[in-house]
């Protein structure tokens, strides 16, 4: 079916459910667990060769006014992920997410429970743990790639915590962006807990869906130039963990990003030379009408294209539910004259390029999620096979873009991953 056919639940259908236009994905119905239990849950662990280690950093840009916060400036929380050597195995493993974050997603009143329709409150999301070791001094080794992740629109930063630990095994230095009041929630070291605005932005009497997306991926596209200019000052700073500031790499620079955030690596990537490379994972690069229905407006991405490499991987069910046009995706192509490819994971919805796909499955077998919310979430592909794909494609893409090693694997089909349709 190609661009013009996939089953794509594209950002605007995210946001319809994030702002609570549309319900969430599935009425969930589970047995109660003994009281005081609550479901458990782990990530894969990585595949590539090196330990990781990860860092996160408070950010403040005292020059640009918060666009959903007005008085204040914009403040962010990014993470570093990056390889560290085998000793760093002793020390701490990061957690997930924050205590307060975490009590917050699993909650009622978080976009990313309206989201997924997990049961509230019957996930300890306080205690699933990453693979990586908190502060760990960097590998040495010379400068490595970064690589910067923006999550979905209404997720935090840690919803891709799978793909990016892998990438860091592999030897990239990735960076993940916390984009502020859009987030289901960003927890700041001063205790602030930032939860989302989007859910009583619904609550405005005719509320244009479009432009709301159009200032989110503007929004976003700032904070990530905003992102490498601090990256460029701390890399020369003494403020990070030993070696990891000498490990960055600015002049090798991909941005991976799902949803709301593949539509932004894209746009960031048009708006920002700095940035060589991007994947986009089933982010839409059209916007509705005022009304929701008549109308197209095309990304600015979209109508000039793209004069360097990107890829996109989309998402398609059994064909049981309705196809949406790609009108976006599909000028893109037109315009784009970089070297470009398009994947589609056969069996999946819009979560299966996150930790949706690992985690949630988790969750249906101890009742935390009922079936038919993780079909709407992930679809009934092989959560094993799902992971797998994804970080070997997006890896794939980064190593021949960044380090110039191709496995050729982006040329065709594969009989390694027949999931993985190849869109001419």
């Amino acid at each position: 079916m190609g661009r013009r056919g996939r089953a794509l639940a594209t950002v605007a259908l995210a946001a319809t459910v994030v702002l609570g236009v549309a319900g969430a994905p599935g009425a969930v119905a589970v047995a109660q667990a003994p009281a005081g239990q609550q479901a458990k849950a782990a990530l894969p662990a990585p595949t590539g060769p090196y330990a990781v280690g990860t860092t996160s950093v408070h950010l403040v840009d005292r020059g640009r006014e918060d666009p959903w916060q007005a008085g204040r400036p914009r403040e962010l929380m990014i993470s570093l992920w990056y390889p560290t050597g085998r000793p760093a195995l002793g020390g701490e493993r990061a957690p997930y997410m924050t205590p307060e974050a975490a009590a917050h997603f699993g909650s009622a009143d978080s976009v990313g429970q309206g989201d997924y329709g997990f049961e509230p409150g019957r996930t300890d999301w306080a205690g699933v743990r990453t693979h990586a070791r908190v502060d760990a001094p960097a590998l040495p080794g010379g400068a490595r790639p970064v690589v910067l992740y923006s999550a979905g629109l209404g997720d935090p930063r840690t919803w891709g915590t799978a793909l990016v630990e892998d990438l860091a095994s592999r030897g990239y230095v990735v960076v993940t962006v916390d984009h502020t009041w859009e987030a289901s929630e960003v927890s700041f070291p001063n205790g602030e807990l930032a939860t989302s605005v989007f859910p009583e932005l619904a609550k405005q009497p005719g509320l244009d869906m479009g432009a709301l997306l159009r200032k989110m991926i503007g929004t976003r596209v700032d904070d990530t130039r905003f992102v490498l200019d601090e990256l460029a000052r701390l890399k020369h700073s003494r403020t990070l963990p030993p070696g990891v500031g000498a490990a960055l790499d600015l002049d090798r620079i991909g941005m991976v990003g799902h949803s709301g955030g593949g539509s932004t690596a894209l746009q960031a990537m048009r708006e920002d030379p700095r940035i060589d490379a991007a994947v986009n994972m089933d982010g839409q690069l059209h916007f509705p009408g005022p009304d929701g229905r008549t109308g197209v407006y095309l990304t600015d991405v979209a109508e000039k294209g793209l004069d360097r490499p990107f890829l996109l991987l989309g998402t398609r069910d059994d064909g049981s539910g309705p196809h949406q046009q790609q009108p976006g995706w599909d000028a893109l192509w037109r315009h784009s004259t970089g070297w470009h490819a398009d994947f589609t994971l056969d069996g999946s919805r819009h979560g299966s390029y996150t930790d949706a796909e690992s985690l949630l499955p988790q969750l249906a077998g101890q009742g935390a999620i009922s079936s038919h919310a993780l079909r709407t979430d992930v679809g009934d592909i092989r959560p094993d096979r799902a992971v797998l794909a994804t970080r070997t494609y997006v890896a794939g893409f980064l190593d021949r873009w960044l380090r110039g090693h191709d496995d050729h694997l982006l040329d065709g089909p594969s009989a390694s991953f027949p999931e993985m349709v190849y869109e001419p």
